[in-house]
C-alpha cells in the first residue's frame, strides 16, 4: 500500500470522526475461560486459543504463555502496525522492519512477598531495526510518530481505569 491509497482509505473515516466525534469511540473485546486443569486461563485470539499460565518465576513450568509476554506481544504488534502505517503515510520506502519488545517484572510483588515492590511489567522497551529509504531525521520522526500513535503503548503509558467485576 502506498501513501495515496492509505489516505484514500482513511479520508472518509477521518471526516466521519470530525463530523461525529462519538462515532470514533471504538469498542474492543477479549474473551476467555478456564478450559483446562491447572492455574491457566485460555484467551480466545485471532489465531485460536492461547493458554495463559504462571510464569516460571511464580511457579509455572514454562509450558503456558505468560501474560506478561502476551502484553509484550500486544505492544509490539501494535507498534509494528503503527510503524508501517506511519512509514506509508510519510512515503518512506520501507523494505523491512524487525522488532523486539523487552521488559521485566519483580516476582516479589506478584507473589505478595514485599508490598513495597510494584506489581507489573517495568522497563518496557521496543527496538525496531528498519531498512528504509530514509535519512536519520526521517527515521527519528518515524520513531516519534510510532510512539505517539501506538494505542497499546499509550494505554500503558497512561493506564485506563481497570475494574474487575463479578457477573
Amino acid at each position: 500500500m502506498d501513501a495515496t491509497t492509505l489516505r484514500e482509505l482513511q479520508a472518509p473515516l477521518k471526516q466521519r470522526y470530525k463530523d461525529d466525534p462519538a462515532s470514533a469511540a471504538t469498542p474492543l473485546h477479549a474473551s476467555g475461560r478456564t478450559a483446562e486443569d491447572g492455574i491457566t486461563f485460555t484467551v480466545d485470539g485471532w489465531a485460536g486459543g492461547v493458554r495463559a499460565g504462571l510464569h516460571e518465576a511464580t511457579g509455572g513450568d514454562g509450558s503456558d504463555a505468560c501474560s506478561g509476554d502476551m502484553l509484550l506481544d500486544a505492544v509490539l504488534g501494535c507498534a509494528g502496525v503503527t510503524l508501517r502505517s506511519v512509514a506509508t503515510a510519510m512515503g518512506l520506502g520501507l523494505r523491512s522492519a524487525t522488532g523486539q519488545a523487552t521488559g521485566s517484572f519483580d516476582a516479589r510483588g506478584t507473589l505478595g512477598i514485599d508490598r513495597e515492590v510494584p506489581v507489573g511489567v517495568t522497563d518496557l522497551r521496543l527496538v525496531f531495526t528498519v531498512d528504509a529509504d530514509a535519512d536519520d531525521a526521517q527515521l527519528a520522526k518515524l520513531a516519534q510518530l510510532t510512539e505517539r500513535y501506538c494505542v497499546v503503548a499509550k494505554s500503558l503509558a497512561t493506564p485506563p481505569v481497570i475494574e474487575v467485576v463479578r457477573a
